[in-house]
């Protein structure tokens, strides 16, 4: 008998050409992107919002299933993965961040920020000090923890049996998924390029408002600023996949919302500034200074246009847009030169710029009483009403409206 001709033969080499489930390759496309958006929504949704930030609560069930998934397809032991986290919040932009690009180079964590993780999990007192709450029953202990590559080779088994030689490349993409999008991209790129809707103490930014292809972690600046919020999207133009997909959890009674970013509410103008538009103030200081950039950028465009109709050049005003709105210790030194020009050109926004640092000391100034605080309040108001600069009373007035 010829061994061609052997059906078992046969019918191996057409299992290992086709797996079992025989798919076209634009179906294999679509299934690996699938399993790596449930990878990557066990990320966002288990590791990162409920274990590490503590946003919500999962039922046992679910919070197992991620857990498995994740053992599976990425090795990733929750303790490490919370731990890390932890620490890059506690220590945001500064010697000890486990992978800041402002500390190892947009380069080393983009390209080797699993790397970086890893380094940092041999850490003990990054375990000991930041670990605190996450699993740790006898499945963790005893399958989980210490056999971490045991899921991520099972994994490989059940993708060439599923799909038979193309089930290694589901399998590759699979691995590389987290490193390359949530250690690369979002590690590196988000604090390093994308726009901003809040002055977060740190250089977080926003990737897209449309989180979807990283579960909503493109908003990582709106993260950063509300970290114990379930929801990442702050904006109408936003979106977080995430956030629906816990809002569907929640409709089914398997999780619960503890926390969203806070609103800022309005009422009618009070006759002064008083504890109460203090703590308005300070709970939704993020908010609030959002604002008050919204309000200094318009008188900066409306400034560029004059000068453009009068034919001077705006160059230094240009550049002051995207920076006179920031904090002093956040401006690049190589623009300080064209705001300093762009201040004395233009009293108004000078005057804007002087009272927002005095208006974001508030917050700042930990060691003054809050009756204190209060009457510094009501003076910053009065100043700002009869500056003669319209967008400082109208910002104000408004700010007599804010209830915490």
């Amino acid at each position: 008998m010829n061994v061609s001709d052997s059906p078992v033969l046969n019918h191996a080499l057409d299992w290992l050409a086709h797996g079992a489930l025989d798919l076209a390759w634009w179906q294999l496309i679509l299934v690996t992107l699938a399993l790596t958006h449930v990878t990557i929504a066990s990320v966002t949704i288990f590791l990162h919002r409920h274990q590490a930030h503590r946003a919500l609560d999962l039922h046992p069930a679910v919070s197992h299933f991620f857990r498995f998934w994740l053992w599976l397809t990425t090795g990733q032991v929750t303790r490490e993965w919370a731990s890390i986290h932890r620490k890059h919040h506690a220590k945001c932009e500064q010697p000890g961040d486990p992978h800041s690009p402002h500390v190892f180079g947009i380069r080393t964590v983009f390209w080797k920020g699993a790397e970086l993780y890893r380094a940092e999990s041999r850490n003990p007192e990054t375990m000991a000090r930041y670990g605190h709450g996450t699993p740790d029953d006898w499945i963790e202990r005893t399958i989980y923890t210490p056999h971490s590559a045991l899921g991520v080779s099972l994994m490989l088994v059940i993708d060439v049996a599923l799909f038979g030689v193309a089930g290694l490349t589901v399998w590759a993409v699979q691995m590389a998924w987290i490193p390359v999008t949530a250690a690369g991209v979002i590690n590196g790129i988000g604090h390093w390029w994308g726009y901003r809707n809040f002055e977060a103490q740190d250089a977080s930014t926003n990737i897209s408002p449309w989180g979807i292809l990283i579960g909503g972690e493109e908003l990582h600046n709106n993260h950063h600023t509300y970290p114990t919020s379930a929801k990442l999207s702050v904006k109408p133009f936003e979106f977080d996949i995430g956030w629906a997909y816990i809002r569907a959890l929640s409709a089914l009674g398997l999780a619960t919302v503890k926390k969203t970013p806070p609103r800022l509410a309005f009422g009618d103008v009070r006759p002064v500034a008083d504890e109460a538009t203090l703590e308005a103030l300070i709970a939704h200081r993020y908010e609030v200074m959002a604002g008050y950039a919204r309000q200094m950028r318009a008188v900066l465009q409306d400034e560029v246009e004059a000068m453009r109709v009068r034919a001077l050049d705006a160059t230094a005003l240009q550049a002051a847009r995207r920076w006179m709105h920031r904090d002093p210790d956040k401006v690049p030194a190589a623009v300080r030169a064209q705001l300093a020009q762009a201040r004395a050109a233009l009293p108004g926004v000078d005057k804007m710029v002087a009272m927002r640092e005095e208006l974001r000391q508030l917050w700042l100034n930990t060691s003054v009483s809050r009756e204190q605080l209060t009457a510094d309040l009501q003076a910053w108001c009065r100043r700002a009403e009869d500056s003669g600069v319209a967008a400082l009373r109208e910002f104000s007035l408004r700010l007599r409206t804010a209830r915490a």
